[in-house]
């Protein structure tokens, strides 16, 4: 089946949601069973839009954003006060689901707002992971730190500065011949990934003013792992801050080794801790009335092996920030809007300097509208521009259906 009939079913369920929502008003909370033990709940987006020859849109799936067909269940399960076991699964596009969480909930306290997760955990690190799903992206596209796949990859590194050079703004299909474990030919990874978990340990605790978050993962944000391929655990943290109504800001950091091991010891590399993941994230959020805007920046680096000259001999750095603004019109009815910008750090090759990668700006402009509670329809306008690649610049547009219980 594809893609094009996929999404039309998947249309055509929605609208009979929606339909039958006129007559009877179907629940839109999820379904509790056993007096609360058991809590299920989905959602269902259909996306549909223009081709994307630049794959600005691709996610390390190898999905498109704006061709997307996306069904997530999850289910939390209560073993007492103190005692949960959540999970969710994912399939896109008709592929086979996958387990986008799994872990175990502790809270020790009733009275306290303190828990420990662990197994395949929630994002600690930035803003966006925390409003990934369709229902809560005003847009249709995801910020380029969160998706837009770069030249690096954890299981192949570029021999020499020119190697790399050679690959800039080919993030969706990267080769490399200096230290190769993976595929030829494989997707690169973004700053910090979207669309997968990463499996550890993570403590939280909130007052009504702070809210920090701890973890200890196998992977990186680049590269999450389910179990770890090199000798070292990724650290991360967050705070946010809510002094006044409305306002939140947030500080998050990172820092984990992100080529596996046995890409490093090809390499040559003494050991796999060196070659790591660094990032650094800021994020403030206000909301007031009909209208919210919302700013986050994500700075990134990771250390490879220097392998031949021309030598990459400093860690690659990349910066994303974005701005993002919504405002309602009327109750159901919303606009909104995001600008990005992805810059590189320079590089010295044997024909000079350059950026390691493309540099990336993206605007993106739509509304919503709810139908119904629970079942909203997107559209958005896209363009993108890049510094680099096969093709430098995309006018893009898509539509989008979202049900959700």
């Amino acid at each position: 089946m594809n893609l094009w009939k996929q999404a039309r079913i998947a249309c055509l369920i929605v609208l009979c949601a929606g339909s039958e929502a006129v007559a009877q008003a179907p629940a839109s909370e999820p379904v509790v069973l056993a007096g609360g033990t058991l809590t299920i709940g989905g959602d269902v987006s259909a996306t549909f839009g223009s081709e994307d020859p630049g794959f600005f849109n691709f996610t390390d799936y190898e999905d498109s954003e704006l061709r997307m067909l996306r069904v997530d269940v999850s289910a939390a399960l209560r073993a007492g006060s103190h005692v949960s076991v959540l999970g969710e699964v994912r399939s896109q596009n008709g592929g086979r689901p996958r387990a986008y969480a799994l872990y175990v909930r502790l809270r020790p306290w009733t009275n306290r707002r303190f828990d420990i997760q662990v197994g395949r955990i929630p994002p600690t690190f930035g803003a966006f992971p925390r409003r990934s799903y369709e229902s809560e992206n005003p847009l249709i596209g995801y910020p380029l730190a969160y998706q837009y796949l770069t030249s690096i990859r954890a299981d192949a590194i570029p021999a020499s500065a020119d190697e790399l050079l050679q690959m800039r703004g080919r993030g969706w299909l990267a080769s490399y011949s200096g230290a190769v474990v993976g595929p030829d030919e494989a997707p690169g990874v973004p700053l910090v990934t979207a669309f997968r978990w990463d499996t550890g340990i993570q403590a939280h605790v909130a007052t009504d003013v702070v809210d920090l978050t701890g973890s200890i993962t196998a992977g990186t944000l680049s590269n999450p792992r389910f179990s770890d391929d090199n000798a070292g655990r990724q650290v991360a943290g967050r705070v946010s801050v809510h002094p006044i109504a409305g306002l939140i800001v947030g500080a998050s950091a990172a820092h984990g080794p992100f080529i596996s091991k046995h890409v490093a010891r090809l390499a040559g590399g003494e050991t796999d801790q060196a070659f790591a993941q660094t990032a650094l994230g800021g994020d403030v959020e206000y909301s007031r009335d009909y209208y919210l805007v919302r700013v986050e920046t994500v700075f990134s680096q990771w250390a490879i092996p220097a392998i031949e000259a021309p030598l990459i001999d400093a860690p690659l750095r990349a910066l994303a920030t974005s701005v993002e603004g919504r405002y309602k019109l009327r109750p159901g009815f919303y606009v909104a809007a995001r600008i990005d910008h992805l810059g590189f750090d320079t590089i010295a090759g044997s024909a000079g300097s350059r950026t390691w990668d493309a540099p990336v700006t993206r605007f993106e402009a739509g509304g919503g509208y709810s139908l119904q509670r629970n079942l909203l329809v997107k559209l958005a306008a896209q363009f993108d521009a890049r510094d680099g690649g096969r093709t430098r610049k995309d006018q893009l547009f898509a539509g989008q259906l979202v049900f959700w219980f």
